[in-house]
């Protein structure tokens, strides 16, 4: 549905195949701030943004949906939802937002506009509890900003438990200190 590339690596352009990106938004007046627009992303198409403007993670290796967000030209973010990392919060009733990425330079509050969608889709489809983690040394900022909670402080994970499943790469990330927040 949506067309992605990229022009020296530092932006990603998305074009709908029937122009409907371009209409003029309902409820946007002119002179307005910058509106922001959900659209839908594929899994893969999400994942490979992610490769290219993630600050510190790897794209996921699977993921149950993706959400875009759209200045109304390109596509500025994704937010990929999936099931708990943790087999412990693996319920079936949990979801996580295992990466919420948007571009240098995105108006504000897209971040928050990720989480907010990402928590509305869940619910609609049948899931009753999102989280994500976030370091300790981020604000956290944009998930206040959606409404989100901070319901436990984790320690960072060592090297030898965490490679302790197969398919595991150590990151640096996975050492670090962080939160999980909930919808």
């Amino acid at each position: 549905m949506w067309r992605l590339w990229h022009e020296d690596r530092a932006h990603w352009r998305c074009q709908a195949v029937f122009g409907r990106l371009h209409r003029k938004q309902p409820g946007a007046r002119q002179g307005d701030a910058m509106t922001l627009i959900a659209v839908p992303v594929k899994l893969k198409e999400a994942c490979e943004f992610v490769r290219n403007f993630h600050r510190h993670n790897k794209p996921p290796t699977g993921g149950l949906f993706a959400v875009g967000v759209s200045d109304g030209i390109a596509l500025i973010g994704v937010g990929i939802v999936s099931r708990p990392v943790s087999r412990m919060l693996d319920d079936g009733h949990t979801a996580e937002v295992v990466r919420c990425c948007v571009v240098d330079g995105s108006p504000k509050g897209s971040c928050s506009f990720i989480y907010a969608r990402c928590w509305t889709a869940a619910r609609a489809l049948g899931w009753r509890k999102l989280i994500t983690y976030t370091l300790q040394s981020e604000s956290g900022s944009s998930l206040r900003g959606a409404g989100w909670k901070v319901v436990a402080e984790l320690p960072g994970n060592s090297k030898g438990g965490w490679q302790s499943r197969p398919g595991r790469e150590w990151q640096e990330v996975v050492g670090q200190s962080k939160f999980r927040w909930a919808a």
